[in-house]
């Protein structure tokens, strides 16, 4: 006796093709979704360096410019603290974006759909 599955690809072939076509168009919409995942935690990545690279460096001035600068002469000294705090909370703000993205299993939904597609080809196997 011929398997279930071989009579209906030899009956009904664009049944097959209909199922090849909804795993492509399945497969399309994870990668998209993955390489959109991993995009963002690379533009907040490389923005929380860029921010706490800048944060370094206006620490170092401010702490030149306290070293060299009497305290009683600075109009605004407070600046020497809050200037370098700025890009320091962005770039806080980047790292915790960053994680913040979904960590989803990629490629999950295919492989539900896959064990789903074997599950009941065992199932119609066991049948016959």
């Amino acid at each position: 006796m011929i398997h279930p599955l071989l009579t209906l690809i030899a009956t009904k072939p664009q049944l097959l093709g209909d199922h090849v076509e909804a795993y492509a168009e399945l497969l399309g919409a994870e990668v998209g979704k993955t390489s959109k995942m991993w995009t963002m935690r690379a533009v907040y990545g490389i923005a929380a360096a860029f921010l706490l690279a800048t944060f370094v460096t206006f620490t170092g001035v401010a702490t030149m410019l306290w070293a060299v600068v009497h305290v009683d002469g600075m109009s605004v000294p407070w600046l020497l603290v809050v200037v370098p705090l700025v890009p320091l909370v962005g770039g806080i703000f980047c790292i915790l974006r960053a994680k913040a993205q979904p960590s989803e299993n990629a490629f999950k939904t295919v492989k539900d759909q896959l064990s789903a597609d074997l599950q009941m080809l065992r199932e119609v196997s066991a049948a016959t």
